[in-house]
C-alpha cells in the first residue's frame, strides 16, 4: 500500500521518532533507525515513505502497517484501527 497524502497524517522521519514508545532506557529510537527500516527494512518489512520536496516522510498509518506486519497482525491493518 502506498502512502496517501490525502488521507493519511504525513509526517517527516525526525518527526516520526514521536510517535514510536520509548525503549531501551526510556530512549526514543534514533531517527536513523528509521532511515533504515525505510531503506533495508526489518525482518523483510521496509517502512513506507514519500519524498516531499527534499524531506523524506512517512505517515503514522505507515507506522502502524509497518509494526502490524513485524508483529504479524495483518487483521488489525485491514479494520483501520491506528496509533
Amino acid at each position: 500500500m502506498a502512502i496517501d497524502l490525502a488521507s493519511e497524517r504525513v509526517v517527516t522521519l525526525s518527526g516520526a521518532v514521536n510517535y514510536l514508545p520509548k525503549l531501551r532506557g526510556e530512549r526514543q529510537p534514533h531517527v536513523a533507525t528509521l532511515y533504515r527500516w525505510a531503506q533495508r527494512g526489518c525482518r523483510g518489512t521496509r517502512l513506507e515513505t514519500i519524498r516531499v520536496g527534499g524531506s523524506l516522510c512517512t505517515s503514522i498509518e505507515a507506522i502502524q502497517r509497518f509494526c502490524d506486519a513485524l508483529s504479524g497482525d495483518a487483521d488489525r491493518s485491514a479494520t483501520g484501527s491506528s496509533l
